[in-house]
């Protein structure tokens, strides 16, 4: 690499801020338009007189489109062009919006759903890795703090949000508020964000045809998985395709001449801490929101709104630190800083845990604050690491790893975490309780107020609480577990290898 192409590789874009509310807004209309979606389900129910079997669609088909194209968008980022993919991206992920607000039957909308996880998948990539190669290795921390602040604020926000526009408008009205920003974003990109791309390299349609079956097929097997178990031939089938199609990309990518994905990644020990981490704490934190927010509404009587406003502490403590931890991971590094914030998570989980069927909201706060303090301090550390394991050239499919990583901790703890609620939860209700009181806290709920039975109602109420328990337990010994690893695992600096300064020339000569 010639001095010149040094200085050119070093030189600060001017907009390069300017650039990153962009992909902040790129990134909250995504992580705002999947929590929205919790609040949206009974008027959806309601009006378009949907089934379980719809609703189940309507929100598994989002994230298996999603999940099962990362890896072939991110790719194809590299390949193309990191700000045209997700331009189109947006376009389509805005387009699909307007079809899913005015759905007139489930069909639609399930469409709907699935054309926004197209969408979804393109954007997602895109953002990380075009951010990685607008900012220098000193102002990124900063960056993807930032960056992860606004998907926490989103993710923490969306059902407020969400709750406030049914209130006023009608269900469709949380999908037709991802067109403006969309537009916005579009409108930012083309006159804001330089185009950006790895080296040509030749195409690997084996590769992303397997990555996106086997993907697919794995997050329909988490998901499956709970309420059929392994004797469902269903779920049996999905799992052997998972694995045949995961282990078939496996031995293809490391004998092709091209790979879509460069697998040697996972020999590089500050990559695979790193990615362990991130699946260990999405996964509790996939469990997080699929039990606080029943404990909220049917143990404590909240409203949806008032759930929304009770996790706020959480995005206030997110924001908070995020700033604190970009300047501490200069002193202390992303390996001991993505411990230290996985052990608060784990102190946050383990108040959760501890909280009781009267627990006041001081409590909770606590908890939040907690929670958000350690995401702020860790996920930016861990995903900075993660992308600076990662050659520039390669860093649409960093990115898109990242992404992936993350979606499948997130399903895998909504499915294991879950699963652990249920069984929990049914054996602590009394042993003459209904069958079907005994199913969920909902069922038990409603038959206690069509029989006027208080007894029911505080008893499954304290039995929720116990499952609630053990099952935030389970999640905090699951993040103690991810700061160990990553106390193990993220030693050594920065990748100087010749590969990757070969990537980095090859990265420069694409994007001038």
């Amino acid at each position: 690499m010639d001095t010149k192409d040094v200085k050119d590789l070093k030189q600060r874009n001017p907009k390069r801020w300017l650039i990153l509310i962009v992909l902040c807004l790129s990134t909250l209309v995504l992580v705002i338009d999947n929590m929205v979606l919790t609040v949206s389900i009974p008027p959806i129910v309601e009006d378009l007189k949907a089934t379980p079997q719809h609703i189940q669609w309507i929100i598994d088909s989002y994230i298996l489109v999603f999940a099962g194209l990362l890896l072939t968008s991110g790719s194809l980022s590299d390949r193309f062009g990191r700000r045209k993919v997700m331009i189109i991206g947006l376009v389509l992920f805005g387009a699909a919006s307007v079809l899913a607000a005015y759905a007139a039957d489930p069909a639609q909308l399930i469409a709907g759903r699935a054309l926004m996880g197209v969408g979804g998948a393109l954007i997602m990539p895109s953002t990380l890795s075009i951010l990685i190669t607008v900012f220098d290795e000193d102002e990124r921390p900063k960056a993807i703090a930032a960056w992860s602040a606004v998907a926490m604020l989103g993710m923490v926000g969306g059902p407020t949000v969400g709750g406030a526009l049914i209130s006023n408008f009608w269900w469709g009205a949380v999908f037709v508020m991802n067109v403006p920003i969309a537009l916005l974003a579009i409108l930012a990109a083309l006159f804001l964000m330089p185009e950006s791309r790895g080296p040509v390299r030749k195409a690997d349609p084996l590769g992303m045809v397997l990555s996106m079956t086997g993907m697919t097929a794995l997050i329909w097997t988490i998901i499956e998985l709970p309420q059929t178990g392994l004797s469902d031939a269903g779920t049996i089938t999905s799992l052997v395709i998972a694995v045949v199609a995961l282990g078939g990309f496996a031995f293809w990518e490391l004998r092709t001449k091209s790979p879509m994905i460069p697998l040697e990644l996972f020999r590089n020990r500050m990559f695979t801490g790193s990615s362990f981490s991130l699946v260990l704490v999405t996964f509790a934190n996939g469990g997080l929101m699929l039990v606080l927010t029943q404990y909220l509404q049917f143990v404590l009587g909240y409203t949806p709104t008032e759930t929304g406003l009770a996790m706020t502490p959480l995005a206030v403590a997110t924001l908070a630190l995020n700033g604190v931890g970009a300047a501490l991971a200069k002193k202390l590094g992303n390996r001991v800083l993505t411990s230290l914030g996985l052990l608060v998570i784990a102190a946050g989980f383990a108040a959760l845990a501890t909280m009781e069927s009267d627990s006041g909201w001081l409590h909770v706060s606590a908890a939040m604050v907690l929670l958000g303090g350690g995401c702020g301090l860790a996920m930016p550390a861990a995903i900075a690491a993660l992308m600076g394991a990662v050659p520039p050239a390669h860093a649409g499919v960093g990115s898109a790893l990242n992404d992936t990583v993350q979606q499948t901790g997130a399903a895998l703890g909504v499915a294991i975490l879950g699963s652990v609620l249920s069984s929990s939860y049914g054996g602590a209700m009394p042993s003459g309780a209904p069958e079907k009181a005994r199913s969920s806290i909902a069922e038990a709920l409603g038959l206690a107020g069509a029989t006027g039975d208080a007894g029911l109602a505080g008893a499954a109420k304290d039995a929720f609480t116990t499952a609630m328990s053990t099952t935030f337990f389970a999640g905090a010994a699951g993040v103690v577990v991810a700061a160990i690893l990553a106390l193990v695992l993220m030693r050594g600096g920065k990748n100087t290898t010749a590969e990757t300064q070969e990537a980095d020339a090859e990265l420069v000569s694409a994007s001038h």
